[in-house]
C-alpha cells in the first residue's frame, strides 16, 4: 500500500514542460555563438558525441527536480495488519450411522439426475455436514457417531481439514446396529461440558426412533440443557417404507423396509434444548437446513485493521542529489561551453 502524505504538491510536476520552454527560449537561445559567412564545408560533418550529448546536463536537472518534487511530497509505503476479534461458538455434529442411514429416498430436487438418485442418506448427511464446515471460519467443530452406541468421531476443533478427514471415513456398519439417541446426546454434552465457549450447539441428524442405549433422549437433553447447551433436530428421510439396497444373484437390487422417525421426540429435544426441528428430505433440502441453522449460530466478528508508514523521501533525495553532481561535473568537463 503506498500513498502520498502531501499529493497537492504533484501538481507542481504540471510546471516542469512549461519551465523546459522558458528555459530554451530566455537563456538557450541567447547564448554567444559564431557566425560564418559560409556554412558549406560543414554540411557533410557529422556531429561528435560531445555534441549529440550536449543537452545531457539540462536533462539530469529536470531529473533531479522531478525527483525533489516527488519526495517534497512524501511517498510512504504502508503495511496493514487485521486482527479478528471472535466470539467463538463449539459445536457437535451427531449423525446416525445406522442401519436405515443406507435408504435412498433423499432423491434430489432437479428430476432427470439419474446419477444421484441412489445417493444413502448417510451420504447425503455427510455432503451436507462437509458443506457446512466449509461455512464456518473461526467455531471449534466435534464429530460424534451413534448407532446402537455413541463414539467420538472428532473432539471440537479449530482444524476443519482434520474434521473433514474423519467426516469423510464415517460410514454405516461401524458400530453395532440400532438407534441409541439418549446416549448421543449424551456423548455430544459430555464434550460441551468443559467448553468455555460463549454458545454451545449439538446438532444431531438421524432417521428412526430411539431403540437402543440406556439413557432415554429426553433426560439427555435436559442435561444438555441444563449445562447451557442448545441442540438442533433433523430428521433425515423422505418416506416410512424407503428402499434398501441389497447384492443379489444378479446384481444390486432394493427392498422396501419400515423406517419411521419418531418425530414427536425429536420435536421435544429440540424445544427443550431451546432450538428448533427440522425435516430434510431431499439433499437440498438438507443443505438449506445446515444453512438456517448456521445463520441462526453465526460467530460475531470484530475486525480491527491497522497500517503502518515508512518513509519513501530519502530514496529519491540522494539520486537527486547525485544527478545535479553529474550535471556539474559534465558541464564543467567534457561538455562545458565557451565562452
Amino acid at each position: 500500500m503506498t500513498r502520498f502524505e502531501n499529493p497537492w504538491v504533484l501538481l507542481l510536476l504540471l510546471l516542469l514542460p512549461f519551465l523546459y520552454m522558458a528555459y530554451r527560449r530566455l537563456v538557450y537561445t541567447r547564448r554567444v555563438r559564431l557566425r560564418f559567412s559560409n556554412i558549406h564545408l560543414f554540411r557533410d560533418a557529422k556531429p561528435s558525441l560531445r555534441q549529440r550529448l550536449h543537452s545531457l546536463p539540462l536533462v539530469l536537472r529536470f531529473a533531479a527536480l522531478t525527483l525533489v518534487i516527488i519526495a517534497i511530497a512524501r511517498p510512504q509505503s504502508g503495511v496493514s495488519s487485521t486482527t479478528v476479534e471472535s466470539e467463538g461458538i463449539d459445536i457437535i455434529l451427531v449423525i446416525d450411522i445406522s442401519g436405515s442411514m443406507q435408504a435412498v429416498d433423499m432423491t434430489p430436487e432437479t428430476r432427470g439426475v439419474s446419477s444421484t438418485r441412489d445417493v444413502s442418506r448417510i451420504d447425503v448427511s455427510k455432503q451436507a455436514a462437509h458443506k457446512f464446515i466449509d461455512g464456518r471460519t473461526s467455531d471449534r467443530i466435534g464429530l460424534v457417531v451413534f448407532a446402537g452406541q455413541a463414539l467420538t468421531q472428532c473432539p471440537p476443533t479449530l482444524d476443519y481439514r482434520v474434521l473433514k478427514g474423519f467426516l469423510s471415513k464415517v460410514d454405516v456398519g461401524q458400530l453395532e446396529d440400532g438407534t441409541a439417541i439418549g446416549t448421543a446426546l449424551a456423548t455430544a454434552t459430555n464434550r460441551l461440558r468443559e467448553s468455555k465457549a460463549k454458545s454451545r450447539v449439538i446438532i444431531l441428524l438421524t432417521d428412526g426412533d430411539n431403540n437402543a442405549g440406556m439413557i432415554d433422549p429426553i433426560t439427555a437433553a435436559k442435561a444438555a440443557h441444563a449445562l447451557g447447551v442448545k441442540i438442533y433436530t433433523i430428521g433425515a428421510g423422505r418416506e416410512e417404507n424407503p428402499r434398501f439396497p441389497i447384492e443379489g444373484f444378479f446384481g444390486k437390487q432394493y427392498i422396501r423396509q419400515s423406517s419411521p422417525i419418531d418425530e414427536e421426540t425429536l420435536k421435544k429435544i429440540a424445544a427443550i434444548g431451546e432450538g428448533r426441528y427440522f425435516r430434510a428430505t431431499s439433499p437440498e433440502g438438507l443443505s438449506r437446513i445446515y444453512d438456517e441453522i448456521g445463520e441462526l449460530e453465526r460467530t460475531k466478528i470484530e475486525t480491527r485493521e491497522y497500517v503502518a508508514y515508512t518513509e519513501l523521501a530519502q530514496g529519491l533525495v540522494l539520486p537527486a542529489f547525485l544527478l545535479l553532481l553529474v550535471e556539474a561535473l559534465l558541464a564543467q568537463t567534457v561538455l562545458r561551453r565557451l565562452p
